[in-house]
This record gives C-alpha cells, sequence and structure tokens, in this order.
C-alpha cells in the first residue's frame, strides 16, 4: 500500500493513451489513478475499464457518446488524447473516461473500478460509509466498485474535473505506472448497453481476473486475453 503523499511510479505520458481504446482499456489495468485534493491524496489501482470507440470507427459505435459528432457535453474527446471526460448520469453522479487515438477521433476508456490503496479515510467519508468498516469484508468495493462509485469516493466532478489533462504533472488528476504487472484480462460484453443498441456484445470491457474490486458478479465470465 502507498503510506505517504508522494505520488507512485511514474507520469503515464500522453503517447500512451495515443491509440485505439480497446488497446488503451487494458493497458490500463493496474496503473494507479491518482487524486489530489488539497494536502489529501486518494490513489486507486485499476482493476476494471471499458472501451468506446470513435466516431470514424467501422462500424461506429453506437453505444459512445462521441457516435453523433462532437457537441458541447463531448467536445473534450475531441481534442488531444489524456484528457479526462467527466459525464453526469441520473442527474447526481459521475462517470471518469479518459480521451484516446489523436485529435479530433474522440475514443475514450471508461474507468469502472478501483482497488483502493491510499486515503481510504477520507474515501470512505466522500462515500458515507462508516470509517469503523474499514477492516471489514467488502470494504474496498463498497467504495471504488462501479463508475459513480469511485467518481464519488475520489470527489471527482463533472464542474471541477472534465477537461484534466492527466498527463500533466501539475494535474491533480493522474495515472500512474508503479510497476505492478497485470500479464491477462478478462474481456467481457460493456455493463449497461442497451439490448437493442448494435454494440450490446462487443467484448470492450476489460477487468483484473479475481480481484474482488471489479463490479458485478464476483464470479466474472468472459474470456483471457493477454494485455497487448
Amino acid at each position: 500500500m502507498i503510506r505517504n503523499l508522494s505520488a507512485p511510479g511514474k507520469l503515464l505520458p500522453r503517447s500512451f493513451y495515443e491509440t485505439r481504446p480497446e488497446l488503451v482499456a487494458p493497458r490500463l489495468l493496474g496503473k494507479v489513478l491518482i487524486h489530489r485534493a488539497g494536502a489529501a491524496m486518494m490513489a486507486g489501482r485499476i482493476v476494471e475499464a471499458e472501451a468506446y470507440l470513435g466516431p470514424h470507427n467501422e462500424p461506429p459505435d453506437p453505444a459512445a457518446h462521441s457516435h453523433r459528432g462532437p457537441t458541447p457535453r463531448n467536445l473534450v474527446l475531441f481534442g488531444l488524447p489524456g484528457h479526462a471526460y467527466v459525464y453526469s448520469i441520473y442527474g447526481m453522479y459521475f462517470c471518469l473516461n479518459i480521451s484516446c487515438e489523436k485529435k479530433g477521433q474522440a475514443g475514450c476508456v471508461l474507468l469502472r473500478a478501483l482497488e483502493p490503496i491510499a486515503g481510504l479515510e477520507q474515501m470512505a467519508a466522500n462515500r458515507g460509509v462508516a470509517d469503523g468498516a474499514a477492516r471489514s469484508n467488502g470494504f474496498a468495493k463498497r467504495l471504488t466498485s462501479g463508475p459513480s462509485r469511485l467518481c464519488q469516493a475520489l470527489g471527482v466532478l463533472r464542474t471541477s474535473h472534465n477537461g484534466l489533462d492527466v498527463t500533466r504533472a501539475n494535474s491533480p488528476l493522474q495515472v500512474r505506472d508503479d510497476g505492478f504487472s497485470v500479464e491477462e484480462a478478462v474481456a467481457t460484453a460493456r455493463i449497461g448497453i442497451n439490448e437493442t443498441n448494435a454494440a450490446v456484445d462487443w467484448p470492450l470491457r476489460f477487468a483484473v481476473p479475481g480481484n474482488p474490486c471489479v463490479s458485478g458478479p464476483k464470479n466474472l465470465k468472459g474470456k483471457r486475453v493477454p494485455i497487448p
């Protein structure tokens, strides 16, 4: 576990994100997402992510926010890669994505789950989870298992974090590589895609096999794939 406020490992450069989301998503597994809020730092290891393809993809990805082109809501996706795209769901929760590919191509990766490794007390407070439960079974999963939970735990908001460049050393939101290795992922269909959507079965969700903080059922079913 990370026990001090120094950021772990090395900051991922923009070049890491300058490729297709279905390659970036599994490569993000095991990397560390950090959020600095004043003197505090919260951090979690990425254990689940989903790829969303840009409108230039053939066929287009109808589940992606960018598939109809740029709008005021999704404009950050059409800029340089390595930027946070934060959107709201149900009018009260948020989801954190990172833009991918070259400028104008609008691919992105949705971060779905983290394994908390620093700042757990603050995460618990942000989530409204009793601090006394910190040593109980399933505590970590309750904090950051699911895209809206992880945003709430880390205090990520659209108003404050949408458009942040996660590749900059002075950004409060960063993704870093501390040397932790993930050699393979479980690939499944994405979660929450409407059954009438043509992309409902695309295997673009990637998770660390056996990790207890992955969202959904404990026994994740899918194909094991090597990390490219």
